[in-house]
């Protein structure tokens, strides 16, 4: 059964984590726990061996061995290789979910276009949702463990009611050397045919509808089938395997703790003496024992969740999702079908705007603003230049020039870079607008001998594009 804890972090509060730190179902202690102990005896074994077995020459042999291995396990780019590949089998695992099929969506068209109250028009919505949940049956029963220790035999399926002795017969009539889960849409397909012809789908368009989403539906089986059958490329898991056992291997060798060379006694500094001490001696490895369990833990994660249709704790509940499917939608085209309640006027029906009331609880939501926008509460400037309407044209729709920051200080934000001059401006297809601009700021200075020079430069660039 799957382990739901949200409503247990539906509030961010202090050591809102910690309290799932205690539970044992579905839990990281539970699925790891078997490889922990096995890697602490290992390491407690070799370090027996190098404390109390081993001579002196041994040990030194021993040491170098430990020192290269301690090297060579931080070769290995296990974060790399495990930390993408736990992704990748996350992003599949969600996906799966996803593909399987519910038929919520099917349930109402059929209840809104197959018509009929007699026995006839509940017989075929009956049966036109019951092949829907007879072809799920049948993919899940190809995928899911659970579902197939359920329904071992077709005989099972025809007992629990998703199928007539005269559709297993007909079913097991159809020779196919591929999974046979399609039939039932088929069956689904020519049932509502005939029931177009014979009037209880009344259009073309309601026919059209359901087969559409019959078409979801049958490509939801298809997708969660091909799951099942395409996997993970083999040669990457066996990568990420033997990356991570390789490196927890040559980490029980070269983490152990090693005893200081002797050599001939020397006069040194206090801080020499004291690095020569060595390693402090740790009889239990704890940095060691919390990379195992971070990295073989998320390696554990990645085997629970790569195939979810198992009977992991973590694993779908698929034998569930069959109960409630069935239920659901025979309710929906049956007992529902034509069963509605009285239209009445709702509370709201005189007033201008619906305010539904809040709880003393919630009271304080009712005074928040709504939200309008991000821009809704951005000042604008005050700069009447910068609201100015300008005209715009595609003959003008070029990139401007860059501006000198020292030179625009003195000429203004509008002036155009030095390197470009109201000449070259001129030579612009449609009217030139800069010395426009400049007219104003000169106007607005007051300088009449700066309005002058700026007329006298707008006349040559108009005499300039006259030119042919």
């Amino acid at each position: 059964m799957t382990v739901s804890y949200t409503l247990k972090v539906a509030e961010a509060r202090f050591g809102g984590f910690s309290s799932l730190l205690l539970r044992w179902r579905g839990s990281i202690y539970k699925l790891l726990y078997k490889e922990f102990l096995l890697f602490i005896a290992l390491y407690a074994l070799l370090s027996i061996t190098y404390r109390l077995l081993l001579t002196q020459e041994q040990r030194h042999v021993y040491a170098q061995v430990a020192r290269y291995c301690n090297r060579s396990a931080d070769l290995i780019p296990l974060s790399f290789v495990l930390g993408f590949y736990v992704t990748l089998v996350v992003n599949r695992w969600w996906a799966q979910y996803t593909s399987i099929p519910l038929p919520d969506q099917l349930m109402c068209v059929i209840s809104a276009s197959v018509h009929g109250v007699d026995q006839r028009g509940r017989l075929l919505r009956r049966t036109l949702i019951r092949y829907a949940n007879l072809a799920s049956v049948l993919v899940l029963r190809s995928v899911s463990t659970r579902v197939l220790k359920r329904f071992p035999t077709m005989e099972h399926v025809v007992d629990a009611g998703f199928m007539s002795q005269e559709e297993r017969k007909k079913f097991e009539s159809l020779k196919s050397d591929f999974n046979k889960y399609w039939i039932p849409c088929v069956w689904f397909t020519n049932l509502a045919a005939q029931a177009r012809r014979d009037g209880r789908i009344r259009d073309d368009i309601a026919l059209c509808l359901l087969l559409e989403e019959l078409n979801k539906y049958r490509a939801k089986c298809s997708m969660l089938f091909h799951y099942d059958w395409i996997s993970i490329p083999l040669v990457y898991t066996q990568v990420v395997t033997i990356a991570v056992y390789s490196f927890f291997g040559l980490s029980l060798v070269g983490r152990q703790f090693l005893e200081p060379e002797a050599g001939p006694a020397k006069p040194r500094e206090p801080l020499e003496a004291a690095s020569t001490l060595g390693d402090l001696d740790m009889y239990v490895p704890l940095t060691t024992l919390l990379q195992f369990f971070f990295y073989a833990g998320w390696l554990k994660v990645a085997e629970q969740i790569i195939n979810p249709f198992g009977e992991d704790d973590d694993d779908f509940e698929t034998n569930q999702l069959i109960d409630r499917n069935l239920q659901v939608s025979l309710l929906s085209v049956d007992d529902m079908y034509q069963n509605l309640p009285p239209a009445e006027k709702d509370l709201y029906w005189d007033e201008d705007s619906a305010q539904p009331p809040y709880t003393v609880a919630t009271a304080a939501e009712a005074l928040r603003p709504s939200f309008l926008g991000s821009t809704f509460n951005l000042r604008m400037s005050d700069d009447p230049e910068q609201n100015m309407k300008v005209e715009a044209s595609p003959a003008a729709a070029r990139p401007l020039p860059a501006q000198t920051p020292l030179l625009g200080h003195f000429l203004g934000a509008g002036a155009p870079s030095p390197a470009i001059s109201l000449r070259t401006f001129g030579r612009m297809r449609g009217a030139p607008r800069t010395p426009h601009l400049l007219r104003f700021r000169a106007e607005e200075s007051g300088e009449p001998e700066a309005t002058d020079r700026i007329e006298e430069a707008s006349v040559g660039s108009e005499d300039e594009t006259r030119e042919p």
